[in-house]
């Protein structure tokens, strides 16, 4: 309720003195700059907003670790609250991710990138329905790119360190496939393989987003006109768009997680396949 306000709060300010109905556009992720402008360090809002979130993350995971440490040099059977939270979530990409998909011994391996994927896709993405921020640090291409561009780099250094040379030929020229076929095959192999794998992986991360910050803003800037620049009747409408944009607010909550489950779990999926000894 406190974003939707916010949200709200901030839709008044896309009105025109005419009080014309302005939709949100594109720009909105492109956000002016705040600092260093003109420099390889300039720093807009959305910029902020993932070190804020960078920040955040490396705090929570110091005092997690800080007190799992505490807790085993004293020999504290029961944790606190606090650490039993930061055990849950850890253990919810261990196990449910991790060892799900890679077994134990390769799922431990693995699970320092894929929990800094979980958390961070999750910590950006959140912020989207954070009031005061109202906008997901995954919106705009970059941090998607990179983080798909490390989902890349990491199944295919699994894949060679494996397999060595052979997981390209056997990715590249799959077995039990006509000669004559690999005209048509092989080309198909690398695409999806090589290219389209990274490249939906950012997309589909960074689209939901824009969809759902272009949702809520629609919502919000539609009430913000109906309950303060409508005549008569249609004031009432506004009620109903602001019931929809919280209601797409929680909505945007479960997708934020969904968007960091799926974007692991796909790495992860990506990682077994590079270690199959199908390669």
């Amino acid at each position: 309720m406190i974003n939707a306000l916010s949200l709200l709060t901030r839709a008044a300010y896309t009105e025109s003195s005419s009080g014309e109905f302005h939709a949100p556009s594109i720009m909105e992720f492109y956000p002016e700059v705040i600092a260093f402008e003109g420099t390889p360090f300039e720093l807009n809002r959305i910029m902020l907003i993932r070190l804020l979130v960078m920040t955040a993350l490396i705090v929570l995971f110091w005092l997690w670790t800080s007190k799992f440490k505490s807790a085993y040099k004293n020999n504290t059977l029961v944790p606190s609250r606090f650490q039993l939270m930061g055990e849950i979530s850890l253990n919810f990409v261990r196990k449910s991710i991790a060892h799900e998909q890679l077994g134990e011994k390769d799922g431990d391996r693995f699970l320092p990138l894929l929990s800094t994927m979980f958390f961070l896709v999750l910590g950006m993405n959140i912020t989207g329905v954070i009031p005061g921020l109202n906008i997901a640090g995954t919106s705009v291409i970059g941090l998607p790119l990179v983080l798909a561009a490390a989902a890349y780099v990491t199944f295919i250094y699994a894949g060679v360190r494996k397999h060595g040379g052979h997981f390209f030929t056997a990715a590249l020229f799959p077995a039990g496939v006509p000669k004559a076929f690999y005209i048509l095959v092989t080309p198909i192999e690398f695409l999806s393989t090589f290219i389209l794998r990274p490249v939906t992986l950012a997309l589909r991360l960074m689209m939901n987003m824009i969809a759902g910050h272009l949702l809520l803003v629609l919502c919000f800037s539609a009430t913000q006109f109906f309950f303060f620049n409508a005549e008569g009747i249609f004031k009432f409408f506004g009620a109903g768009t602001f019931l929809f944009g919280f209601a797409f607010t929680v909505f945007e909550i479960l997708v934020a997680f969904l968007q960091a489950y799926v974007f692991t779990l796909l790495t992860t999926v990506y990682i077994q396949l590079a270690l199959a000894d199908e390669h």
